[in-house]
């Protein structure tokens, strides 16, 4: 009975070509592999898979190869930006995205990020920020809350000794490099498709060479952040969102 259900018009979901049969190994609840599922229906539905390369770093993201139908290549760790400025220089053709985490990009990776953006080389950069670092532990991040606890900062991150959580979406949208930068979520469905929406735009910018685009993708962790999925994304709301506000930062003018 089952089986006669199973009809193109009956059809709600369905996996996109862009990404391969390998299992996430993501924590459950994690909006990693959301975020993945977006960029690639993004990718499928632009018509660009044969054309697209990814790189990912170290990180939470390090496996990516496995799951992107496309193109990809590894990157040292915060090295992501320097390898799609030389990938995208000698083919400038193809369309070029880095995914990155936020102890990656906006630490080990400040430079490589900071001067990418500056020189507004042709590529999107996804910057999943969770406030923490997932893969390594659960260190502080420089975009970890005030008074949020990490392996690091057991009592909570200190603004005196530890500085303020850097806003980069904020920080490279002052640059004149920058094209397109936005800030959005994927824990809920309406996120989800926002989200969807920003990917589509950064890879049409890139086509018509307009320079970078940035889209983060504010998420939760709720392994390290010692929550269930439900609670981590509640807090998420109440926490990350009032100091990482959702939305357009720079929009074309």
């Amino acid at each position: 009975m089952a089986e006669n259900l199973i009809k193109p018009e009956n059809l709600v979901y369905e996996k996109t070509n862009a990404m391969t049969d390998r299992v996430l190994h993501y924590c459950p609840g994690c909006g990693h592999g959301t975020a993945h599922r977006m960029l690639a229906e993004a990718i499928e539905e632009l018509e660009i898979q044969g054309e697209t390369i990814g790189i990912a770093p170290v990180g939470c993201s390090v496996l990516a190869y496995y799951y992107f139908d496309v193109d990809m290549t590894e990157a040292a760790h915060g090295r992501a930006p320097a390898v799609a400025t030389g990938i995208k220089r000698v083919m400038p053709e193809k369309y070029v995205f880095t995914y990155q985490g936020d102890g990656d990009l906006a630490a080990i990776g400040t430079a490589e990020t900071i001067h990418a953006c500056n020189r507004g080389e042709n590529f999107l950069i996804v910057f999943i920020n969770n406030g923490i670092y997932g893969m390594t532990g659960g260190q502080m991040a420089p975009t970890t809350l005030e008074n949020m606890k990490s392996t690091t900062s057991p009592r909570g991150r200190d603004i005196k000794t530890m500085g303020s959580p850097l806003k980069i979406s904020e920080l490279v949208a002052e640059l004149p490099g920058t094209y397109y930068v936005a800030r959005h979520s994927v824990h809920t469905p309406a996120n989800v498709r926002k989200t969807k929406r920003a990917f589509k735009k950064a890879f049409q910018y890139q086509k018509d060479n307009k320079g970078t685009c940035l889209i983060e993708v504010v998420s939760n962790c709720p392994s390290n952040w010692k929550m269930t999925p439900v609670e981590s994304n509640k807090w998420m709301e109440e926490n990350m969102f009032p100091y990482y506000p959702l939305g357009d930062i720079k929009v074309p003018q």
